[in-house]
């Protein structure tokens, strides 16, 4: 693989707070450390750039003058409403992000979707079986797949944790192939004991795919184009490990667990009724 110090870490750990500055990060990765900065500081200096706005237009703009005074009350009083404003100005621009990549996040690999093929609501989860975090949260996906007949899930492998993780990715990527992907993603997160040639035989086997096929696809050009696709989607988005989710307007990291995925279904549920 290419690209490793780029790559999203893994395993995450606990639910994160959205942080949707985090996200933003990847919008323009080389330029998002400035610009987030500029941000925080442009907030903290408003109140000297509408003093030095009142002082250049307070003759000939006197109903100006007046506005920007209030204004500059209203923030003495206020200031939590400038991290509040900034806030709603990132997940704008992560909506925009979102709604640019939306085809490209949402439609799945061959197999490698589970739920209904039409839902009203798309989950995207980015894992890699070798993380712990994405074992653990593999148990809440499913829950939300059999409880919600409306529920389409895409599953986009993000190996991060070495050539274990890509090899096991390649070979779920031949499991959607033959249409065993579920079978093959369950059979590995529920195993035991660490990644490797013997367990992924004993996968392959236990999710009744075609070896000889598997074989074959470990080294299929086509499969090395779609785990890097999936790489770069990562990147696009800024996701910083392992498991992240897409669902509807919003990007969670990490285990954000049943409940947590279960709102932002909701969430999204409830805006596309908003929109139509």
């Amino acid at each position: 693989m290419t690209d490793k110090d780029e790559q999203p870490a893994a395993g995450t750990g606990p639910a994160k707070p959205a942080g949707l500055a985090r996200h933003l990060g990847s919008i323009r990765p080389a330029h998002w450390g400035w610009w987030a900065g500029g941000l925080f500081v442009g907030g903290l200096s408003m109140l000297a750039v509408i003093n030095f706005m009142g002082e250049g237009r307070r003759q000939a703009e006197p109903g100006r003058a007046q506005i920007e005074a209030i204004v500059r009350e209203t923030i003495l009083e206020n200031p939590e409403i400038i991290p509040e404003a900034i806030n709603r100005l990132q997940q704008k621009e992560v909506e925009k992000l979102l709604a640019s990549n939306r085809e490209a996040i949402e439609t799945p690999f061959a197999g490698a979707w589970a739920g209904a093929e039409d839902g009203d609501v798309v989950l995207v989860e980015f894992f890699d079986f070798n993380c712990p975090y994405c074992r653990r949260s593999a148990a809440d996906v499913e829950r939300l797949l059999e409880e919600d007949p409306g529920l389409k899930v895409v599953f986009r492998d993000m190996p991060v944790l070495g050539p274990e993780s890509e090899r096991y990715a390649m070979a779920s990527l031949s499991a959607a192939r033959q249409n065993r992907y579920l079978r093959f993603y369950r059979d590995v997160f529920r195993g035991q004991g660490a990644l490797g040639q013997e367990r992924l035989i004993r996968t392959i086997r236990s999710a009744g795919l075609d070896e000889s096929r598997v074989a074959r696809d470990l080294e299929s050009r086509e499969l090395k184009d779609e785990i890097e696709k999936n790489l770069g989607l990562g990147r696009a988005l800024g996701l910083t490990g392992t498991p992240s989710y897409v669902i509807g307007s919003q990007i969670l990291s990490g285990a954000v667990g049943y409940e947590g995925l279960k709102a932002a279904i909701a969430d999204a549920r409830k805006a596309a009724k908003a929109a139509n």
